[in-house]
């Protein structure tokens, strides 16, 4: 074999080995991130990995990521507590990230909560509404102001003389995401004077220190409310199972976060949970279908699983098999099953 054909191969073998590694790559989500922890160090304890990396990111800051290249190097896998957005899969796409596979494994709740000290606290959603916009109907609903509330009992007379005070998280957040489109959005597209004054799908939360961004750690917000106990909490739902000899949830409509309310739908904030594959990278990194696989058993995410008992709401046992099968098929995701909601 002559000397140039052994350099030709060792190169080969050189940049095979360079695109392969044993540790998986995962960004994202707060509220999915102590489900993925979970699931990582239970995977680096029983295979033959090691534990993968999982960073709390926030949704929107984990697509940025995970959209920015498709090398070796960038994440394998994106955390998320919303569907991915179009012009997110637009930028993978620019950036060459072109086959994806989308899993959702359970429900969550966007929840309000507060100090366990407080007397109970039920709000509507227009009421919400009217705490956290930026601009809100005046007082014969014939335009929109700058929001002027800074008391509970100015939205509602019945209220405590209570200041509003939310803590909530930032805008990479896919809470905030949710938590915008689903108390906001969907309530505005349909209030006529928001769409007489050209703001249907209104959804600006108000800037002025009544809401305060408090990173993407939702243990921080817990904290918060633990010394602030006139202050109200939004995160996902496992925060308050986690802490609920601190804290208690707050109802919407009447509604009571818990996980029956969550699973069918009756509390109004919520929420599918997803997490994002690079299917491109499932051969190099080889340690991502192991992974998967043990993120989507039943013991882990169904009834009665693992992850329940950490604040995951399971989905029925039929969507279950149907994301396993996605999976299994290196289903790819295309833009058209971005426009349907969960």
């Amino acid at each position: 074999m002559n000397k140039q054909l052994v350099l030709a191969l060792t190169m080969i073998v050189i940049v095979g080995n360079a695109f392969a590694r044993d540790q998986i790559k995962i960004v994202g989500s707060s509220t999915v991130y102590p489900f993925a922890s979970y699931v990582a160090e239970e995977f680096g304890s029983v295979t033959r990995y090691p534990t993968p990396v999982v960073e709390s990111t926030g949704t929107g800051g984990g697509m940025k990521l995970f959209c920015s290249d498709n090398g070796a190097d960038s994440p394998d896998i994106a955390n998320a507590s919303r569907r991915m957005k179009v012009k997110e899969y637009h930028l993978c796409e620019r950036n060459g990230v072109t086959n994806i596979s989308e899993v959702m494994f359970g429900y969550d709740g966007i929840v309000l909560a507060q100090s366990s000290d407080k007397k109970d606290f039920n709000v509507s959603n227009k009421e919400l509404l009217l705490a956290i916009a930026k601009l809100v109907p005046n007082k014969d609903e014939s335009g929109l102001i700058d929001n002027p509330y800074t008391f509970w009992d100015e939205i509602n007379a019945e209220f405590p003389h209570r200041k509003i005070s939310i803590y909530g998280p930032p805008v990479s957040s896919g809470t905030r995401d949710a938590f915008e489109e689903m108390v906001m959005q969907y309530q505005t597209q349909e209030m006529k004077v928001y769409r007489d004054a050209g703001q249907k799908g209104y959804r600006i939360i108000r800037t002025d220190g009544v809401y305060i961004p408090s990173g993407e750690n939702d243990n921080l917000i817990v904290q918060k409310l633990i010394k602030d106990k006139d202050a109200i909490g939004v995160f996902g739902y496992s925060f308050l199972s986690e802490n609920s000899d601190l804290i208690k949830g707050v109802s919407i409509n009447g509604v009571y976060p818990d996980k029956t309310t969550i699973s069918m739908k009756k509390y109004p904030i919520s929420r599918s949970l997803f997490f994002y594959i690079k299917n491109d990278h499932r051969k190099s990194v080889p340690a991502i279908n192991e992974y998967v696989e043990m993120f989507l058993n039943e013991e882990l995410i169904g009834y009665d699983g693992l992850l329940e008992e950490i604040g995951l709401i399971p989905m029925q046992l039929e969507m279950l098999e149907m994301n396993k099968l996605k999976v299994a098929e290196v289903k790819k995701l295309e833009i058209e099953d971005l426009g349907s909601r969960h």
